[in-house]
Formats: C-alpha cells, sequence, structure tokens
C-alpha cells in the first residue's frame, strides 16, 4: 500500500511539471502532432529537414521514423536520437537519404507521454531520387560572327596611244578538184549514159515485137 502511495505521488509530481511547462508555452498546449514536411507525395534527395510539432500535455519524448512503402511487416528505422523535449512547428529531425536506396517510403512521428500513451502521424508516399539526374543548365548562345563585306577590286581600262595596225591577209594554196575544171570532160558518166540508153532502146524494140506478133495469132 505504502509502495503505491509513492508510486502515485511520483507520477503526480511528474504531471504536475508537465502542466506546469505546458501553462508556461500557451501557445503549445493546442498545438497536436504533425509533419510539415516533407509532405506526402514529394521527392527528396540528400539531407532532408524534418518540420512539424511534437507536443503532449503530459510530454515524455518523440521519435521519428522511416520505413519501406509499403511495409506489411510494419518495420521502423530511427532517424537520429530520442528527443526529450517538445518541438512546436520547427525542425523536428534531419534525414540523411544518401545512406538508403532510392525508392517510396514513409515517414512517422511517434509522441510519447508520461502515462504511456502516444499519438503518431504519417508522411506517406516520399520518394528518395538520389540518383535521379539533375537538371541540366541550358547552353549559352554564342553570338554568330558578322560577316565582313569586302568591296571587289576596280578594274582598270588600259587605252591605247597610238592607232591599232589592221591584221594582213595571209593567202591560201588549195588543190584543184575536178568539178573546178570545167574544161575536162567526164568519160565514165558519158559510158553510163551511152549503155543506158541502149538498154532502153532494146527493151523498146522487144515490146513492138511483141505487139505485132499478138496481133498476127489473134
Amino acid at each position: 500500500m505504502r509502495k503505491a502511495l509513492i508510486s502515485g505521488l511520483v507520477i503526480f509530481i511528474a504531471l504536475g511539471g508537465a502542466w506546469a511547462t505546458l501553462a508556461a508555452q500557451p501557445g503549445l498546449q493546442a498545438m497536436p502532432a504533425k509533419i510539415v514536411s516533407p509532405g506526402g507525395n514529394t521527392v527528396v534527395r540528400g539531407t532532408v529537414p524534418i518540420v512539424g510539432t511534437a507536443v503532449d500535455p503530459a510530454f515524455w519524448k518523440y521519435e521519428v521514423h522511416y520505413g519501406p512503402e509499403p511495409n506489411p511487416l510494419d518495420r521502423w528505422t530511427l532517424i537520429g536520437i530520442v528527443h526529450e523535449t517538445q518541438v512546436g512547428d520547427g525542425l523536428l529531425e534531419t534525414w540523411d537519404t544518401s545512406i538508403i536506396p532510392d525508392g517510396t517510403y514513409s515517414l512517422r512521428l511517434r509522441v510519447v507521454n508520461r502515462t504511456g500513451n502516444y499519438q503518431e502521424v504519417f508522411a506517406r508516399g516520399v520518394l528518395v531520387a538520389n540518383a535521379a539526374p539533375t537538371n541540366t543548365p541550358e547552353p549559352t548562345r554564342t553570338a554568330m560572327p558578322t560577316a565582313t563585306i569586302t568591296p571587289a577590286a576596280t578594274p582598270t581600262f588600259m587605252i591605247p596611244t597610238s592607232p591599232l595596225a589592221q591584221p594582213t591577209a595571209t593567202p591560201t594554196l588549195a588543190r584543184p578538184t575536178r568539178s573546178a575544171l570545167p574544161g575536162v570532160l567526164d568519160v565514165s558518166a558519158w559510158r553510163q549514159s551511152f549503155c543506158l540508153g541502149a538498154e532502153l532502146m532494146a527493151i523498146l524494140l522487144v515490146a513492138i515485137a511483141l505487139i505485132f506478133l499478138l496481133r498476127r495469132v489473134i
């Protein structure tokens, strides 16, 4: 019985101290536990500050954890250390994402009071993407060189001071052809004409003889 009274007195004193702390800080009394940043469904990389509120009327401690998503085995990893000081809308913890694989995670803030009860809040769908390429700055445009136009050379005309000499025709000797000599007779042409006339005369005589022969027969 005496031990129970002593335990109750200790709890009462602890609760009284917590209430005194809250009374000295009235702004913290009405603030629920929450994670402000990073919010759900955001992309993070490198060192990430976790901002939020960890307050309870009988505050004892708070812890910030991360876990894979989905998390069917309910496995959580502590970020940093266990804190025994309340935080109202401030820095809760710093998360180094460079030591974990890229992927989707959940953040959990657990605020525990001196009665052993606790409240939890989550930020889900936080994508860690340290291997993602960063934005490459656009290349600076280089000014195009200005073309320099060089004027064409001015033509120079030479005016002769003395009159030009006329060219002298040079005579060319050519071999005379047969057509150029009208006095010479072409014997072969006459021979061909004579033969053609004789053939025509023979054909004509044969035709006349055939005509007379046909008349006698009829």
